[in-house]
């Protein structure tokens, strides 16, 4: 369970939360727990402590929904009292078949049905006199970096992707709501904003890229607008989830000029024309491959993260080969693989050509082993050069303070370790110079710039 670290409120009904699946679902458990403390709610760490316990799913691969079904029988075990929200609950079906005895069950985004379950169960405490919610909301990641969430659902029609259906299409939220988030969360100490949706590239698309006021001037709900405004706030800002449109180039430029981190998380999936034709997704890698290199010319300390899926249906070795020859040249900095899993609902589902398992898990092995390979190479190549670092937290027992850098977004990529002796002041949330003076295959080891 989620350990909120809030346990006051001594009397008023207490809720504990389990958090599952992506960064979007995070922030709809910290809008969640924002609610419940805006209405007098304690929050609890664990089962025993709590009056109910809310669990938001994941319903993207059949084994999150393994892991979503496997979290809502625990907390009916030790707890007994369950609200089920999130991606899975979007089709309540197999939830109430194994669970008839849950309170309510709700889709993704449903805030409003959540509480109203919750106020169902335990009605809303009364008569409370303080301020208990900060004014940039709860938060369940560390109190130096937030996820921003600028847009809601997808109109991408990816065919092993069922988020639309779960999620609805494209939804975006007004810039000027965003940057106002954004504004709270970096006036309560964030220093890193990681910008995210479910296709970053086309916030905006469906309101018509309509401006909004923030700090007296009108700004577009376009991705390069809203970047360009959110360097003006003076924290980190990293994008997550852009697709390859022409207007990505805009972002480069800034990234080049150090208005947002050079980092771009671009999912590519593949990299061969018939694998990326039955995907829907775009298939010109070649003219990808170019784009790369143009970006790179642009801003040279870009870094690249992009995911990919062995295994898909009709996806031969031929393919696989074309993939892997493909991530030679490219040379991303970091990347993840999944061997593909059949989505219940999803169009890949009834395409011919079904790979066996086994053959999908081997091709992800052999991929990773290749871009270990690139990843310790393009790492090696960063010893001796001095870079700012962002510190997420202090191991006491190795002596290590561990920190990320530019380079690296929280909980996906590698890792800056600086010896806690060289940097003994140091705290989670700290920017530190330092001075690269190691490498291994996901992370490095650095000493403060001074001192190295």
């Amino acid at each position: 369970m989620t350990d909120t670290s809030l346990q006051d409120d001594t009397g008023a009904p207490r809720v504990g939360i389990v958090s599952l699946g992506c960064p979007k679902a995070l922030v709809d458990s910290e809008r969640i727990i924002t609610r419940l403390r805006a209405e007098g709610y304690a929050l609890s760490p664990d089962y025993g402590g709590a009056d109910m316990v809310i669990v938001n799913t994941c319903g993207f691969l059949d084994s999150a929904k393994a892991e979503s079904l496997a979290a809502i029988g625990e907390a009916l075990r030790e707890n007994g009292k369950v609200i089920v929200t999130g991606c899975m609950g979007a089709d309540d079906r197999e939830i109430l078949a194994r669970y008839p005895n849950v309170l309510a069950v709700t889709g993704p985004q449903a805030y409003g049905d959540v509480m109203a379950a919750v106020h169902a169960a335990a009605p809303a405490p009364h008569d409370y006199k303080r301020d208990l919610v900060p004014p940039a909301g709860l938060k369940l990641t560390p109190r130096h970096y937030a996820w921003l969430k600028i847009s809601e659902g997808c109109s991408n029609s990816c065919t092993f992707c069922i988020i639309p259906r779960l999620r609805g299409p494209l939804v975006s939220r007004p810039a000027g709501d965003v940057l106002r988030e954004a504004e709270r969360l970096a006036a309560a100490g964030v220093k890193e904003l990681l910008v995210i949706s479910q296709d970053t590239s086309a916030y905006g698309r469906d309101i018509r890229h309509a401006a909004s006021e923030w700090r007296g001037q009108k700004v577009r709900a376009h991705v390069t607008d809203l970047a360009r405004a959110l360097g003006e706030l003076g924290v980190w800002v990293r994008m997550h989830y852009l697709y390859p449109y022409p207007h990505v180039d805009q972002l480069v430029d800034l990234m080049a000029g150090g208005l947002i981190l050079p980092y771009m998380d671009l999912p590519l999936q593949h990299a061969s024309h018939a694998v990326l034709r039955a995907m829907k997704r775009p298939a010109d890698q070649e003219r990808m491959l170019e784009r790369i290199a143009g970006w790179r010319k642009a801003c040279p300390d870009l870094a690249i993260r992009s995911t990919f899926i062995t295994g898909f249906p009709g996806e031969t070795e031929e393919d696989f080969a074309r993939l892997l020859e493909w991530l030679k040249a490219a040379r991303l900095e970091r990347v993840g693989c999944f061997a593909y899993e059949d989505v219940a609902g999803a169009r890949a589902n009834d395409l011919p050509g079904a790979v066996p398992v086994e053959v999908r898990q081997e091709r992800r092995a052999r991929l990773m082993e290749l871009q270990a390979e690139i990843s310790a190479d393009i790492l090696r190549g960063k010893v001796g050069r001095e870079t700012d670092v962002l510190v997420d937290e202090i191991d006491e027992e190795d002596g290590l303070v561990i920190a990320r850098s530019r380079w690296d977004a929280a909980e996906v990529d590698g890792e800056v370790w600086i010896r806690r002796e060289k940097a003994p002041r140091a705290r989670p949330g700290d920017l530190l110079r330092v001075r690269i003076t190691g490498a291994d295959v996901y992370d490095l080891e650095a000493e403060p710039a001074s001192e190295a």
